[in-house]
Order: structure tokens, then C-alpha cells, then sequence
């Protein structure tokens, strides 16, 4: 008997997940265990494995799909078995399903509630096909700008202008072909202002400029999406500081050329920060806060996002109980946690749960910036580069090497003052780091 295969919930915060790759092919045998597609969620790059053995005969989804978890994407049985009952009752089938030929119904049902041969399929994504439903418009004649001619929302949003704007007698000879309707026209549109599809076309000007046009989805939308969010729902507030970096430069040093048994080699100046910060934040709970529901929760443990750059984007995991940890240990899970995400193999339930973040461009050359709130988070703390600044000690000036620092807060939850303390308190225990260990 044919098995439908759901898409898993990988974490708990994860809603939907992109088709990315289809690993097994249609027709092709399946165990249970193997992977057959291959998906992303809004961070972490994954593999769906079958719970059952058999053909893999239907494809329900396409690459670049954005599928909500729990929904079934393909289906697994005996070879030649029809699966068209399960084809026609899965919650949210694909445009098109991919069905292998041995089993492939009469009749596929298309999107728009039209029936068609087997060999017709309307390639269309579930946004572009729920628009379409909602407005109920015909999908026939409507030509798609996606992948491999996929017809997508902007299509349906076209379709749908045109047709407010033609008279029903414009309409019905669009329809019947030979006409078009013409491109940019104001107002109404009578047959009048129809063009015969024969005409010959305006030829296009010689292109100067060559532009890839990369739809938002993935890991980069909900990014834009959660920067957008932050900046309209916050009140940022940014103060910037500088930190006496002597002791730090010379302690990372030492550690370098330390003995390996000690485990302490690896240690890098943004391990030491991320360490200062730990066990500065209990003496500050104000900002060891999220913001949730008009609410203020704040934590007596923290939870360190680290900002890590990946070719998919920026990705904050977490460090669970960082202030408890040894630099030693610190260090391990910063590394563990920043190469799977630079690897795509990051858990989604490791990149859920922090209360205060870190993100440095310092090695970057960058002096200062402006770092954006991860809500419900209410601070974030942003490293610069390590440069010489000029300090008056007694009649003489020195240039002493200081790492920048630059504090956003949520001015709704914190104020100025408590911010300012926390980088005071924070600047002096990076001038001190080495004793700071010791604690």
C-alpha cells in the first residue's frame, strides 16, 4: 500500500522549508532511511528520509517550493501501484505533481480546478496557485516568468490587472486568441485597443547592462524580514565605547603558544570577548532580557548569540549557559556551533533561545558600526577593530591599543545609563581578561 511522506518539523520554530533537491528520482527504489529530497529551512540546509521502503512515485513538490511542515511531499509504494486517490487528497499537492508513468492517473487535477490530460501540467508555485484560487482566475494563456516557464505570483498579479481593465467583449477575444492586450495602457480597454498577436514587434534596444534577477526566499528573506521587523518595532538606541586592548592582545598570545594539552591554542580574541561578555551580563539582567507580549523576561542564565557569516546569509546560534562555561569550553561550542552553521548542517533548535547576541566585524577592518536588534532581544553588542588611540598619561601622550565597542539597546526596555554601565563594566574586564579567567 502507497505511503504518503509529510515534511518533518525540524525545530520547533521552524513553520515551512524550501525544497531545495529531489536526492531520489521518480521510479526509483527507496529504503527506509534513505533520503530522498533535500531542504532548507530558514537557516540550516537538511535531509527528508522516507519512513517506508518501495518506488518513489510521486513527486508532490518542485525545487524551490516554500513547503509548510507537516505537508506531504511525495509518496512511496509498490511499482505500477495507482496512487491518484492519494494524489488527489493530500492537503496542498503540488501544481503539478511528478508522477511516475507506471502509476500516473488518467487525469491529473490541476490547480485551477481543471482537468487535462496526463501529459498537460500547469507548472505553477503555491503562492502564485492560492492567488489564482482566491480571485478565480482561468490559469489557461497565462504565461509564467519563473523557473523553466513556472507561472508565480507576479504572473497572477499581471493577469489579474489586465483583466480589471478590459471591457467583456476585449476579454472574450483575448481568449479566443490573436489579440493581446497592450502593455502599460491607462484606463479601460476596448477591442479597439487590442493588438493582433501577428503584429510585428518593436524591436528591443541592444541591452547594455547585464542584471540577475534572484527572487527573495530562503535564509536571505527571512533575514530581510527580521531586520525589517526590528528596525519598525524597536526603539534602537546605539553607544560606543573603546576598551584598553593590551592585556588582551598579549593574553591571546599566550594562549597561542600554550601547551596543547592545555586545549587553549584555538582561543581567538572574539572567544575572549565572548567570554568577557558572559560573565559580565549576570551583574546587568536589564539587558539579559527579551521583550515579549509587553512583558520584560529577564534571565538569570545567559544565552549567547554569536553572529556568524555564511555564503547563505547571516546566521546567530546560540550557546547555551555561557556564563558557566570555561573559556576552554566557550571557545569549543563558539567553533562547533559557527562551522555547522558555515557547513549548513546547524540544528534549527540551535539558533532559537538567545538572550543577548554578539556580532563582530573587527577583523573586517571595521572601526565601528551600528549592530541591529535581534528581537525580542533588548541589546546586542558589536565589535570593532583593534587600533592605536591617543591617551594623555600624566605630561606625555601614548598610543595604546584599544578594540572598539558598540552597544544597541531597545530604549523602550533600557535605558542610556544602565546601557553605559554594562560597557564601563564590560571595558574593564576586557583590560583585565587574563584575571577574569581566574574567576
Amino acid at each position: 500500500m502507497a505511503t504518503l511522506i509529510p515534511l518533518p518539523k525540524l525545530g520547533n520554530t521552524v513553520e515551512s522549508s524550501i525544497i531545495v533537491r529531489w536526492i531520489k528520482s521518480i521510479g526509483e527504489t527507496v529504503a527506509a532511511g534513505d533520503a530522498i529530497c533535500e531542504v532548507e529551512t530558514d537557516k540550516a540546509t537538511m535531509e527528508v528520509e522516507s519512513p517506508a521502503s518501495g518506488v518513489l512515485l510521486a513527486q508532490l513538490f518542485q525545487p524551490g517550493d516554500d513547503v509548510p511542515v507537516l505537508t506531504n511531499i511525495a509518496v512511496i509504494g509498490a511499482a505500477g501501484e495507482d496512487i491518484s486517490a492519494l494524489v488527489g487528497s493530500t492537503a496542498a499537492p503540488a501544481p503539478a505533481p511528478q508522477v511516475a508513468a507506471e502509476s500516473k492517473p488518467a487525469a491529473v487535477q490541476l490547480t485551477n480546478g481543471a482537468s487535462a490530460s496526463s501529459d498537460v501540467l500547469i507548472r505553477i508555485s503555491p503562492r502564485a496557485r492560492k492567488l489564482a484560487e482566491r480571485k478565480s482566475l482561468p490559469l489557461e494563456g497565462i504565461a509564467g516568468s519563473g523557473p523553466e516557464g513556472r507561472i508565480i505570483e507576479r504572473d497572477i498579479e499581471a493577469a489579474l490587472t489586465r483583466a480589471a481593465k478590459l471591457t467583456p467583449l476585449a476579454q472574450s477575444m483575448i481568449e479566443k486568441g490573436g489579440y493581446s492586450a497592450p502593455e502599460g495602457a491607462s484606463g479601460r480597454i476596448t477591442t479597439k485597443d487590442l493588438l493582433p498577436t501577428t503584429a510585428p514587434q518593436t524591436p528591443v534596444p541592444a541591452q547594455t547592462d547585464a542584471v540577475e534577477v534572484i527572487p527573495l526566499k530562503g535564509a536571505r528573506k527571512v533575514i530581510a524580514q527580521r531586520m525589517l521587523e526590528s528596525l519598525q518595532t524597536t526603539a534602537q538606541l546605539t553607544l560606543n565605547r573603546t576598551a584598553d586592548a593590551r592585556t588582551l592582545l598579549d593574553f591571546r598570545k599566550r594562549l597561542k603558544a600554550s601547551a596543547p594539552e592545555f586545549g587553549l591554542q584555538g582561543v581567538t580574541i572574539n572567544d575572549l570577548i565572548l567570554f568577557a561578555v558572559a560573565r559580565t551580563l549576570p551583574r546587568f539582567p536589564e539587558l539579559n532580557s527579551l521583550f515579549i507580549d509587553n512583558a520584560i523576561h529577564q534571565h538569570r542564565t545567559v544565552h549567547l548569540g554569536i553572529a556568524v557569516d555564511t555564503t547563505r546569509g547571516l546566521i546567530v546560534p546560540v550557546v547555551r549557559n555561557a556564563d558557566t562555561l570555561s573559556l576552554r569550553d566557550l571557545s569549543s561550542e563558539a567553533h562547533r556551533l559557527a562551522t555547522a552553521c558555515q557547513e549548513g548542517r546547524v540544528s534549527p533548535d540551535d539558533l532559537t533561545g538567545g538572550t543577548f547576541s554578539v556580532t563582530n566585524l573587527g577583523s573586517l577592518g571595521i572601526e565601528s558600526f551600528t549592530p541591529v536588534l535581534n528581537p525580542p532581544q533588548v541589546a546586542i553588542l558589536g565589535v570593532g577593530s583593534v587600533d592605536l588611540k591617543a591617551v594623555q598619561s600624566d605630561d606625555a601622550v601614548q598610543f595604546i591599543p584599544h578594540i572598539a565597542l558598540s552597544l544597541t539597546i531597545n530604549h523602550q526596555i533600557v535605558d542610556g545609563a544602565p546601557g553605559a554601565r554594562f560597557l564601563q563594566a564590560l571595558s574593564h574586564n576586557i583590560a583585565q581578561i587574563d584575571l577574569l579567567t581566574a574567576l
